[in-house]
């Protein structure tokens, strides 16, 4: 038997009417919502479940949203399946739904602190100041040579390695449009902006990463119940000490995705469950290795048919 991973999205798969289906069927869904209403103080609930999109999309709403949905997606999981998975991992914002997967912080404790980094992230770099963009089909190597040539003085640097082949870049919004330029030049067609409104994953994080890290002094880390393989290393991680240290990193640290997944592939990991809204991850997965087989649980389709094959 091969070991299993779940794995939690990111920023990107948000959508209204997320979490909605789950909530009127599983009493344990709807109770997880209630709690991050009274966590928040305001109804993530009614956000995640009608919108509107604009208002989802605002980067301080859409993630206390993706982890609420991602948290009662895994506990109707847990309470219909009882599966206990060998590994966790989580796509930028998907580390914190790992982190309260493992237990070691508290849900309501994330709502708060991921709706925190979200400001903190909009709120380090003004609207328009910075970009990131996709570029498809160029090695890592070649995405750096390309930030480098565009930079000119400007920061510019690659923030995602998400699969082979799909490299996202992030920094000032003038150095991303260059290297679109650059990268179309050396014959990279498909080098898009993206539509976001804060360059993750940079050194224009910076004054984020401290103002993030105030806020995780306050909160006390638990040992964890499965290992985390993290986007900084891309390693697992069962050490609740280096916890906080390693999610300042991230905010200005590059993530890596395909890193992670070729990591627990070499662990014995044969089965990938994306957790939570859309099926972003489970794409990537495929993409860094066809041979593992992949399930994305967003609505009550998944949990049945994931029941079904596990029971």
């Amino acid at each position: 038997m091969g070991k299993t991973a779940y794995v939690f999205p990111g920023q990107g798969s948000q959508y209204p009417g997320m979490g909605k289906e789950l909530t009127e069927n599983f009493r344990i869904a709807r109770e997880v919502f209630e709690e991050a209403d009274d966590a928040l103080g305001w109804k993530v609930s009614k956000l995640c479940y009608e919108g509107p999109d604009e208002e989802l999309k605002l980067t301080s709403n859409t993630q206390p949203a993706i982890l609420a949905t991602s948290y009662a997606v895994l506990k109707v999981l847990a309470s219909e399946t009882g599966i206990r998975p060998d590994y966790l991992a989580g796509h930028s914002l998907g580390e914190y739904s790992a982190l309260v997967a493992a237990g070691v912080f508290g849900f309501a404790d994330m709502l708060r602190t991921v709706r925190m980094r979200g400001t903190f992230m909009q709120e380090a770099v003004p609207v328009g100041v910075g970009a990131m963009a996709a570029i498809l089909g160029a090695e890592s190597a070649v995405v750096t040579e390309i930030c480098n040539e565009a930079a000119q003085g400007e920061i510019v640097v690659p923030a995602n390695y998400n699969s082979p082949g799909q490299i996202v870049i992030a920094g000032h919004a003038e150095a991303v449009r260059r290297a679109i330029e650059i990268a179309k030049n050396r014959g990279f067609r498909k080098a898009l902006l993206l539509p976001v409104s804060v360059p993750s994953h940079c050194t224009l994080m910076a004054p984020a990463a401290e103002r993030l890290a105030t806020v995780l002094e306050k909160i006390t880390a638990a040992p964890f119940s499965i290992p985390i393989v993290t986007n900084v290393e891309g390693t697992p991680n069962s050490d609740s000490d280096r916890v906080k240290k390693l999610l300042v990193e991230q905010l200005s640290s590059p993530v890596l995705w395909d890193a992670s997944v070729i990591k627990m592939v070499d662990l014995g990991v044969t089965l990938f469950v994306e957790i939570g809204p859309g099926k972003v991850l489970s794409g990537l997965v495929k993409r860094i290795d066809k041979t593992v087989v992949t399930k994305n649980i967003e609505d009550l389709a998944g949990i049945k048919a994931f029941v079904q094959e596990v029971l």
